[in-house]
């Protein structure tokens, strides 16, 4: 009997250390959220390299602990109108905690900007330099999301971060966030890197509704050939126009700009690699997770945070519907030369918006090959939404 009384005792005390003791409906909710974003991640493959890194993030932060055990994330260092405390974050904070000023300094959506630059190739955009509009057009949904925003009650700050979710581009939002409405900042960067991870899910049927199959199936003329002046020239002036007019996306556009100098001079190989490969790689990881982290349930389960979200999905609609119009009206300007599915590929997503556009135009047209031709508006949608992001910290800064 005493025997036994000890196993039971000792059983009671293991479950009652454990998580499982701790567990409420809010965690185990948050990590069947966190487990259908692995699933869409690994099973479907929707943007794993973010997704998977994101979901995991928001699957170990909402890991209950026992009374008095350590946690790898403290909201409450974060979640407050006080300056943060790095010097308590550094002592007291767990792994999540330390990775996650990278993202409230800013630091690595400046470095991520760094990488997409040596990874893409601008000649597209060089090309054809009306791609610009479409990149432009793509930007709709950010100013619209702004005015819902406005309207829902929204202070101007945080709606001007709301809104940016419309461009598609994490890296974007968290830079923006961070300086209007770091209270928004965890919300904020966990919806615009979803809906960008979920591009092959939102635009397809956006493009089969707006655009006829005769408009999706238009094959486009090759572009010209970009010469390497032209190539090395670029990044050097646009840098130097947009810092100029906006000075305060310089951290961003001046990474990107330089990643793409390192990728075009032709001297700086190395350099190339490593910002491609094993810079971009880390960063990844390190915002993956640190970005998942911040949606704890404790903040997450939130009307404001569920509007916000709600409202970052109406952003990415309209703006993939700004570049799906402005694309028609390029297409009867131009007399049936441009496929306006190109245009849905003006939002920031480098370069899933361009590959999702091609793979519309091959079902419309198994004879279609519009990458390319998508890559020059998708560019042009990551320099827009930096150009957008300056405007609005210009403004309400």
């Amino acid at each position: 009997m005493i025997l036994a009384f000890d196993i039971k005792n000792l059983f009671k005390g293991i479950f009652d250390s454990s998580g499982f003791a701790a567990m409420g409906w809010q965690q185990a909710l948050m990590i069947v959220i966190a487990c259908i974003f692995l699933f869409l991640g690994i099973a479907k493959k929707f943007e794993p390299l973010l997704l998977v890194g994101i979901a995991f993030g928001m699957l170990l932060t909402n890991l209950p602990v026992p009374q008095g055990a350590e946690k790898i994330f403290h909201p409450e260092f974060w979640n407050t109108a006080e300056a943060i405390n790095y010097g308590k974050v550094l002592t007291e904070g767990g792994l999540l905690d330390i990775l996650y000023i990278g993202v409230k300094t800013g630091v690595y959506p400046s470095l991520i900007f760094l990488g997409v630059g040596a990874m893409t190739d601008f000649s597209p955009l060089i090309a054809n330099p009306k791609a610009l509009i479409l990149g432009a057009a793509a930007q709709f949904g950010i100013f619209i999301a702004f005015v819902l925003a406005i309207t829902f009650g929204f202070p101007a700050n945080q709606a001007a971060s709301i809104g940016i979710i419309g461009g598609a581009d994490g890296p974007t939002a968290i830079w923006l966030s961070k300086t209007l409405a770091p209270e928004l900042l965890g919300p904020i960067a966990i919806a615009a890197y979803s809906y960008m991870a979920l591009i092959p899910m939102i635009q397809p049927p956006l493009a089969r509704m707006l655009l006829t199959k005769k408009e999706r199936s238009i094959k486009m003329e090759t572009l010209r050939t970009v010469t390497k002046r032209e190539k090395i020239i670029f990044p050097i002036m646009i840098t130097i126009f947009t810092c100029l007019m906006l000075p305060a996306i310089t951290p961003l556009l001046g990474c990107l700009m330089l990643g793409n100098l390192f990728r075009e001079t032709g001297v700086t190989e190395r350099l190339s690699d490593t910002a491609q490969n094993a810079m971009m790689n880390i960063v990844t990881i390190f915002l993956g997770i640190s970005v998942g982290a911040t949606a704890h349930y404790t903040t997450f389960l939130k009307t404001d945070t569920l509007l916000i979200i709600a409202l970052g999905l109406f952003a990415f609609i309209f703006s993939t519907i700004g570049g799906l119009l402005m694309g028609k009206i390029m297409c009867a300007a131009s007399k049936g030369k441009i496929n306006p599915l190109i245009g849905a590929a003006g939002v920031s997503a480098v370069p899933m918006a361009a590959r999702v556009a091609n793979i519309e135009g091959r079902k419309a047209n198994p004879q279609n090959f519009l990458l390319m031709h998508a890559m020059g508006p998708n560019v042009a949608g990551v320099i827009g939404s930096a150009v957008a992001a300056g405007i609005l910290l210009s403004i309400f800064m």
